[in-house]
C-alpha cells in the first residue's frame, strides 16, 4: 500500500487528534471518506447543485442530506393542516420528493362555529365535556427513477408545473 505525507499544521494538530479519536484510530480511513465527500459535494457544486439538508420523520425527526437542485414546490392546506410539497433532482439523476405535513389539531368545540351562531360558539368553549386530540407534524423523503413515477407521488398541478424541467438535461455543455 502506498504511503502519503500529509503535513499538519500546529494549529490543526488538535483537530487530526480529535478525528482520529472518533474514528477509532483509524485517521487514514476518516481522511479518505471525508475527501470522498468534498469530492462529491464541490463536483456538484460545479455543476449547480447545492446541498440540501431536510428533516424527515414524525416529530423533532432526523435530517439527512444530499446533493440537488430545487425544480419545484407547492403547497396546500385544509381547516386543519397545511402539507408542502418539494421536488429536487439529485446530483446522481434520481427525483426526489420531500413532503412536510404540519401537525393536526382537532376539537370538539370546532362544529359549533358553523352551527348555531354565536350562542353556540359561546357554548362550545365554557362546557366542561370538549374533546380533543392533535398528531405529530411528519416529513418524509422519497426518491424516484423516472417522471412517471413522480407524477403518481405528488399533486398533478404541481407535476405539470415541473414537468418541463424534468427532460432538461442537468447540465448542458455548450460548443461555443
Amino acid at each position: 500500500m502506498p504511503n502519503k505525507t500529509i503535513y499538519v499544521s500546529d494549529d490543526d494538530l488538535a483537530m487530526f487528534a480529535r478525528a482520529q479519536e472518533l474514528s477509532g484510530g483509524n485517521l487514514s480511513a476518516t481522511i479518505t471518506a471525508a475527501l470522498r465527500r468534498y469530492i462529491e459535494i464541490e463536483e456538484g457544486r460545479r455543476e449547480g447543485y447545492d446541498e440540501v439538508t431536510v428533516k424527515v420523520g414524525p416529530g423533532a425527526g432526523r435530517k439527512v442530506r444530499f446533493t440537488g437542485v430545487l425544480l419545484g414546490e407547492w403547497g396546500r392546506s385544509t381547516s386543519k393542516t397545511v402539507e408542502t410539497f418539494r421536488v429536487f433532482r439529485s446530483h446522481k439523476g434520481k427525483l426526489v420528493v420531500h413532503t412536510e405535513r404540519s401537525a393536526e389539531h382537532v376539537w370538539s368545540g370546532e362544529n359549533a362555529r358553523s352551527e348555531g351562531g354565536w350562542r353556540a360558539v359561546l357554548q362550545s368553549y365554557f362546557t366542561a365535556d370538549q374533546i380533543w386530540g392533535s398528531t405529530q407534524a411528519e416529513a418524509t423523503l422519497e426518491v424516484f427513477d423516472s417522471p412517471e413515477q413522480l407524477s403518481e407521488r405528488i399533486p398533478a398541478e404541481l407535476y405539470e408545473l415541473i414537468r418541463p424541467t424534468l427532460t432538461q438535461p442537468a447540465v448542458e455543455d455548450l460548443d461555443i
